[in-house]
C-alpha cells in the first residue's frame, strides 16, 4: 500500500514537471497598482509550476528559483512626478488623459524597455524560448512583438474590466448603444444623447488610431522588435497582424463591480486574482489596536501612487483634527510622521491593506477609487467613501455609489466638513454595509477562485497552441460583411433595376394601348 503512495506521488510530481513551460511575463509600467497585478500573474504562474522570466520595474520579493526577473527600473525616469502629486493634481495640473496622449506616452514606454540593456540581451540571445507570453495592455499593442520574437502565443492582461478598444482584437468593438467606454461617466441604460456620446468616443478613437496612434507603434514595433524576429530567421508579421492574433484577454473584473456583456470565449474575468488566499496577520501592534477599537476602524489610504504626504499643509491640519472628533479609531496610512495627533489617530507608514480590510471591527474603508482597492473592498465586503483624483479612479467610485456600497466626496482644501459628515452617514447606515456584504457573496460565489481560473485557462492556452479554437468567427468577416453592406449594395442594384425595368414595361403597355385606341378610333 505505502509503495502505491509512492508511485502516485512520483507520478503527480513528473506530471507537473511535464506541464511546466517558461512563461514571460511583461509588465512594464512604473506604477506600483499595476506591478501588484503583474506579481499576482506571477505567483499564480509560479503556484502552476511554471519557469517564469519577469520584465517589472519592481523587485519581486523573496524571489523563488524558478523565477528570473528583468530589472527595467529605469522606466521610473520617464513619470513626471512633480505631476502626480496630490497638492499639483488639486492645483489643477493635471496630466491629459486621453487616448492620444496615453497611447503616446505608453509607445514611449515600450520604446525604452525594448532599448532597456538587460531586455536587450534576452531579445538577442538566439537560445532564448518561451513558450508564452502574457503582457499587459495598456494603450499600446507594441508588447506583442515579443510573441513575435519567440514565435509563440499571447495572452492579454487588462488592468481594468473589458472594453471596446480590447474587444475589437479578439472580437468585434461592443455596441454604443448599451455598453460605455472604460472612462465614460455613463451607466446604462443610455439616453440619446448618451448614446451619440459614446458613439462619437469609438469613432473619434477609431479615426485617432488609424491616422496617428497605429502608424507611432508600427514605427516602434518595426524598428526595435521586428529586427529580432528577422535575426531568428523568419520573417516578421506586421503589428496589424500581432493585433488580431491573441490567443485570450483576461481582465481584472467580475460582474459585481462590472457590466454584464456579450463577450466571446477566449475572455475571461479574474477580477481579484491579486488578493492573497489566505489573509495574512496583522503585525502584533495594530492587531492589538484594531481588536480594541470599542467603537469600530476607519481606514484612510490614498493608495501607493498618491501620497497623503503631498496635501497641503492647510488640508492636513483639518483632516487631522475632523479625525479627533470622531469616536472611531483611525487608521492613516502616511508617509511622514505627524505630531501632537489626537489619541483616536495612528499614522501607519505602510499598510497591510488586505489584512486590515479583513478585520472584522473595520467599519468604513476612505480609498481614492483604485480598481485594485475597490475589488479588495467587495472581496471582504467593506463599505467605501471614495475621494477620486484622477483616471479611471472618478468611474469606479461612481459605479460602487450606483451599487450602493459607497459615497463620493470631492477632493478640496475645503473637504473635511463634507468627508466627517459622510463618514457619518455611511457608518450609522446599515445599508452600506449590506449592499457590501451582498457584493461580496457574488464576487465569491463562482466555481472557482480567480488564480485558479487564470492558472486554467493559461495552461488550456500552453496546452492547445495557442487555443485557436476559441477564437471568434467575427475577426475573419470584412467590417462591409458585418454592416450587411455588401447586401445593401445587392439589394440597391436590384430594385432599381427592378424599378427601372418596371416602368419600362409600364411605358411600353401604356404607348401600346394609346397606339391600339388611336386604330379603333
Amino acid at each position: 500500500m505505502e509503495k502505491t503512495k509512492i508511485c502516485w506521488v512520483l507520478f503527480s510530481i513528473m506530471l507537473a514537471i511535464g506541464d511546466a513551460s517558461k512563461i514571460l511575463v511583461v509588465y512594464p509600467l512604473p506604477s506600483r497598482s499595476h506591478a501588484n497585478l503583474g506579481d499576482g500573474i506571477v505567483r499564480n504562474m509560479l503556484k502552476a509550476g511554471h519557469e517564469v522570466t519577469y520584465i517589472t520595474p519592481y523587485e519581486y520579493k523573496n524571489a523563488p528559483s524558478a523565477l528570473r526577473q528583468i530589472d527595467v527600473s529605469s522606466l521610473l525616469d520617464l513619470l513626471p512626478k512633480d505631476l502626480m502629486t496630490l497638492k499639483s493634481l488639486m492645483e489643477g495640473k493635471n496630466m491629459s488623459l486621453h487616448a492620444l496622449f496615453m497611447s503616446y506616452m505608453m509607445t514611449e514606454m515600450s520604446k525604452a524597455m525594448i532599448q532597456n540593456e538587460n531586455v536587450q540581451k534576452i531579445l538577442s540571445d538566439p537560445n532564448e524560448k518561451f513558450d508564452l507570453v502574457i503582457a499587459e495592455w495598456m494603450m499600446s499593442e507594441i508588447p506583442a512583438g515579443f510573441a513575435a520574437v519567440y514565435d509563440c502565443p499571447l495572452i492579454w492582461i487588462s488592468s481594468v474590466e473589458i472594453h471596446w478598444m480590447l474587444l475589437q482584437y479578439i472580437d468585434q468593438p461592443s455596441n454604443p448603444a448599451f455598453t460605455v467606454d472604460i472612462m465614460s461617466p455613463y451607466t446604462p441604460p443610455l439616453n440619446f444623447i448618451q448614446r451619440a456620446s459614446e458613439l462619437w468616443t469609438q469613432i473619434k478613437h477609431m479615426v485617432l488610431n488609424y491616422l496617428i496612434l497605429d502608424r507611432i507603434q508600427d514605427y516602434v514595433y518595426s524598428s526595435y522588435l521586428a529586427p529580432f524576429v528577422e535575426q531568428r530567421g523568419r520573417k516578421a508579421p506586421t503589428l496589424h497582424e500581432l493585433r488580431y492574433n491573441v490567443s485570450m484577454i483576461f481582465s481584472n473584473a467580475y460582474v459585481d463591480t462590472s457590466s454584464a456583456l456579450s463577450l466571446p470565449q477566449n475572455h475571461k474575468y479574474i477580477g481579484g486574482y491579486h488578493i492573497d488566499e489566505k489573509v495574512k496577520p496583522l503585525p502584533e501592534d495594530l492587531q492589538k489596536l484594531m481588536d480594541g477599537a470599542k467603537n469600530g476602524v476607519i481606514y484612510f489610504s490614498m493608495g501607493s501612487n498618491l501620497k497623503s504626504a503631498d496635501m497641503p499643509d492647510e488640508l492636513k491640519a483639518s483632516l487631522v483634527k475632523m479625525f479627533g472628533s470622531l469616536k472611531y479609531t483611525v487608521l492613516w496610512k502616511f508617509e511622514e510622521v505627524l505630531p501632537n495627533l489626537p489619541s483616536n489617530l495612528h499614522i501607519i507608514k505602510w499598510a497591510p491593506q488586505q489584512s486590515i480590510l479583513a478585520h472584522p471591527n473595520l467599519r468604513v474603508f476612505i480609498t481614492h477609487g483604485g480598481l485594485l482597492s475597490t475589488t479588495e473592498a467587495v472581496h471582504f465586503g467593506v463599505p467605501i467613501i471614495g475621494i477620486p483624483v484622477f483616471g479611471d479612479q472618478f468611474v469606479n467610485v461612481h459605479r460602487a455609489e450606483i451599487r450602493g456600497f459607497a459615497r463620493k466626496v470631492d477632493l478640496s482644501y475645503t473637504m473635511t466638513d463634507e468627508l466627517k459628515k459622510t463618514i457619518l452617514e455611511v457608518v450609522d447606515d446599515k445599508r452600506y454595509a449590506e449592499k457590501a456584504k451582498e457584493l461580496a457573496v457574488i464576487h465569491h460565489d463562482r466555481p472557482v477562485k480567480p488564480g485558479d481560473e487564470l492558472i486554467h485557462w493559461v495552461n488550456h492556452v500552453l496546452r492547445t497552441r495557442g487555443a485557436p479554437h476559441l477564437r471568434s468567427p467575427a475577426l475573419g468577416v470584412p467590417f462591409y460583411q458585418k454592416m450587411f453592406l455588401d447586401l445593401a449594395v445587392v439589394l440597391t442594384i436590384v430594385l432599381t433595376l427592378s424599378y427601372i425595368l418596371l416602368k419600362r414595361a409600364w411605358r411600353y403597355y401604356r404607348s401600346g394601348k394609346s397606339k391600339s385606341s388611336k386604330k379603333n378610333n
